[in-house]
């Protein structure tokens, strides 16, 4: 059969090559869909549903008759989570992989180079561990500090969460493995996210939280997209039309398969009209059945099933074809070796050095005798926790790669632990003990940070402090020894209130399983660091413009703060943070020339015009050590009073770059009609509105180094019109007025009562009398208990948050069979809706 031709072709082709190709996956991606088709044909009715949902919680369906064998997708992003069946989220039974940095750190890098780099190796071992799909990365934006996950996600910057997205994304399928951009989309927070309504404007939409999925989809065309667990503006994302199908395959060109977070799916039959292919996991054949049945009754057209069966079809030849191509390399220790550098490399490239006073670091190689101080050295704090959470095949101390660093430089090191790392409870004896070290010694370095517990998926953080034991030792320590280092392991931004007695801080933020050696590699000047800031760092919680609208409200929530996410709303409304977006120092020093646009006035009449500007400065090495910079240029319209509301400037650009010692380099930097775009809400597209644009080359959000003026003129129908700027009113909070003007119709939130299929476990114990806490406490109490502390917390917060549908979908799913039948939900439904206590 043609099909199968086709199949056998792409295994031959494979077979002459030790490592999947370019041309292999090409031919891969753009030859599948004929194929796939022609297999959906031979489908009969009920096996095109099947296809529809997972066999397991892991794995796809298999059609044995036809050949076809479901692919394995598993967690990640930052190493290969594939689950060896021992633990229900994998995180006691995934098999050894390599941690890399968490998407936290790496974003830090400003190099997307490095992020392909990690995409390509992170292939390789999804194909040596039969993985299919790598479910990540994710790209949702970093609204608030306090976002449990926010370590999984790469900025509060679209455009920067965009780049790396991208080239993540281009670098796992380089290797014939596809990826998963999550979670699609405006899913900032992990409370109450399977239930929780966000409601935004389309304009920040547009502007701030999809971008990044827009860069990953029509520049690398990611295998998969993941629809995510909340509602959008009143409709449940999995069942959201607008979203998945007009936007996301009609505006952006997107070719491949949407599935739903795990549990995310609603109405199977409204999910499948609204794009949604493949639910995750199995329901044990439930939804599969309502999927037929409409098609029998005519509720659905089976046209709209067997697009849906085609794209799935899709990925299993693509993942077939990628496994063949794999079958004859042998990659064990020597693969792992080799990522195992790469990922101290990523480390190094990715600390911020946040603060360097008198040139305290680096340390240098005759630095007498060091304290080394903090639990963090004998059990670092490398990755997150989670979903995401990687079986590390190795792990550097930092206690053995500091000794190594110091005895080999003819010094000595002293250690103290400081605290315990698991809580970091109080102990006065602990910092007491610290002290002493550290008063006996030529320098200290403290290892501090956020303990696993302290942030996770399924749960946010409570605060920004660090654990009081941490703070308390820190100003213990750095009384004691003026030349003090504190070293910080976290995976989104804390306060510092001991920051003006220390004269060096080093975030690494999540640096992965090389990540000690690479720290001993900075600390001591084998490497000179180059990482730059992601994210604000504020200080205080309450000074960011979400804070009173993060996770304040289990049913909805509503982004009042609208574009002012992160550095846009510190420079545009004055607020002081304690590092600033784009923060980062380096060993070396950079020297900055002017900046020259290659225009001085440009008429733009396509606001999807891919280059418009080109602007370029000298940059020159003037410190005494090679090194990295970041140029950061960012785009304001000089046009403040009358026009269309705006921040005070935004982020269009950036480049880094490495020069020798004393060397220059013309920097070349391009910018495309979006760069001085806005979205129009009325005329329903990109605008562009004339006027004076300033451009900005700066070595932080905050650090100007060089300037230059443009003028913009806007051609023909992409002119701004006074509708556009009536739609766009200033605004530090919006009301609901204010959102009105912009598009966006606040929508009431939905009460508790009367209890329905998306009511939660938690609501049903709270709202539903002496009857809905037995069925609470009897759930809580029969779930078995998990032998990680918080894979045991993320269990009982995803119960409490879980809607009564799902729970009953995870049931059967994970019986493969039908445990709990629909019209046991609806009889407890009508009981707790009528019982009187």
């Amino acid at each position: 059969a043609r099909e199968w031709k086709f199949v056998r072709t792409l295994r031959k082709m494979a077979r002459t090559s030790d490592k999947p190709d370019a041309e292999l996956v090409g031919l891969v991606n753009g030859a599948t869909a004929e194929a796939a088709e022609a297999l959906v044909s031979k489908l009969t009715l009920r096996e095109k549903a099947s296809l529809c949902s997972g066999a397991s919680f892991w794995n796809l369906q298999s059609i044995k008759r036809l050949g076809l064998t479901g692919p394995n997708v598993s967690d990640g992003p930052h190493g290969v989570r594939r689950d060896l069946g021992s633990s229900h989220l994998g995180l006691d039974g995934s098999a050894p992989a390599t941690c890399f940095p968490c998407a936290c750190t790496l974003a830090s890098s400003w190099d997307p180079t490095l992020a392909m780099l990690v995409g390509e190796a992170l292939g390789r071992e999804c194909l040596a561990l039969g993985v299919s799909v790598l479910l990540g990365p994710g790209v949702n934006i970093k609204r608030h500090p306090l976002c449990g996950r926010n370590f999984e996600y790469f900025s509060e910057d679209p455009l920067l969460a965009g780049e790396f997205a991208a080239s993540f994304v281009k670098g796992v399928q380089s290797q014939g493995v596809g990826t998963s951009i999550k979670h699609f989309a405006a899913n900032n927070q992990e409370a109450n996210r399977m239930t929780i309504d966000t409601q935004v404007d389309e304009r920040t939409l547009r502007e701030i939280y999809l971008p990044a999925f827009e860069a990953a989809v029509t520049r690398s065309q990611p295998w998969t997209v993941m629809c995510a667990y909340n509602r959008l503006n009143g409709q449940q994302c999995s069942e959201h039309d607008w979203l998945n199908n007009t936007l996301l395959r009609g505006e952006w060109g997107f070719e491949g398969l949407l599935l739903t977070d795990w549990g995310a799916i609603a109405n199977r039959v409204k999910g499948l009209l609204a794009g949604i292919d493949l639910e995750m996991p199995s329901s044990a054949g439930v939804n599969d059945a309502r999927i037929a049945a409409a098609v029998r009754s005519g509720a659905l057209e089976e046209g709209v099933l067997d697009r849906a069966a085609a794209r799935v079809v899709s990925l299993y030849l693509k993942s077939d074809a990628a496994k063949a191509a794999h079958a004859s390399k042998e990659e064990g220790k020597e693969m792992h070796a080799r990522h195992h550098a790469l990922a101290r490399r990523a480390a190094a490239e990715s600390a911020v050095l946040l603060k360097n006073d008198g040139q305290l670091l680096p340390l240098g190689a005759g630095s007498g005798r060091v304290a080394l101080i903090g639990g963090f050295a004998t059990a670092p704090r490398y990755q997150g926790s989670g979903s995401s959470k990687v079986n590390s095949h190795t792990l550097d101390r930092p206690l053995d790669a500091l000794r190594a660093a110091v005895e080999g430089g003819g010094g000595a090191l002293v250690y103290a632990a400081g605290y315990e790392p698991g809580h970091a409870a109080l102990d006065d004896a602990l910092i007491d003990e610290a002290v002493a070290a550290a008063s006996g010694a030529d320098a200290a370095i403290i290892l501090a940070g956020l303990p696993d517990e302290f942030e996770s998926e399924g749960f946010d953080r409570s605060h920004m402090r660090l654990p009081e034991q941490m703070d308390r030792l820190i100003a213990a320590v750095a009384a004691a020894q003026p030349r003090c280092v504190v070293v910080l392991s976290n995976g989104s931004p804390v306060l510092m209130p001991w920051l003006g007695g220390v004269p060096a801080v080093l975030e690494t933020y999540l640096s992965g399983q090389a990540g000690a050696l690479a720290l001993a590699d900075l600390l001591f000047g084998a490497a000179c660091p180059s990482g730059k800031l992601a994210e604000t760092f504020p200080a205080a919680a309450e000074d960011c413009a979400s804070h009173a609208h993060f996770a304040s409200n289990p049913r909805r929530l509503v982004y009042r703060e609208g574009l002012h996410v992160g550095y846009r709303h510190f420079l545009t409304q004055g607020v002081q943070p304690v590092f600033p977006f784009g923060h980062g120092l380096s060993y070396t020093s950079f020297e900055y020339g002017p900046l020259s646009p290659s225009e001085s006035a440009i008429a733009i009449s396509d606001p999807a015009a891919a280059s418009v500007l080109t602007l370029t400065l000298e940059l020159r090495n003037a410190g005494s050590c090679d090194g990295s910079e970041v140029v950061q240029l960012y785009v304001a319209s000089s046009r403040r009073s009358g026009g269309v509301h705006r921040p005070a400037r935004e982020l269009r650009a950036f480049r880094k770059v490495w020069l020798p010692r004393g060397e220059s380099k013309t920097v070349r930097l391009d910018l495309d009609a979006r760069a001085f775009a806005f979205y129009d809400t009325r005329a329903g597209g990109w605008r562009v509105e004339g006027g004076e644009y300033e451009l900005v080359a700066s070595a932080s959000s905050e650090d100007v180094r060089s300037r230059a003026v443009v003028s913009v003129s806007s051609e023909g129908a992409a002119a701004p019109h006074e509708g556009a700027v009536a739609a766009n009113p200033p605004y530090v909070e919006a009301t609901d007025e204010v959102l009105g003007q912009m598009g966006l119709q606040v929508q009431p939130e939905r009460s508790v009562r009367p209890f329905d299929r998306r009511t939660t476990v938690g609501e049903m114990g709270e709202e539903a009398g002496c009857c809905g806490k037995c069925l609470y406490s009897m759930l809580i109490c029969g779930m078995p208990k998990a032998t990680n502390p918080i894979e045991h917390r993320l269990r009982l917060e995803m119960t409490r948050t879980l809607p009564l549908e799902i729970l009953f979908n995870f049931a059967n799913g994970g019986a493969g069979c039908v445990v709990l039948p629909d019209w046991l939900l609806r009889g407890l439904l009508c009981c707790f809706n009528t019982c009187p206590f």
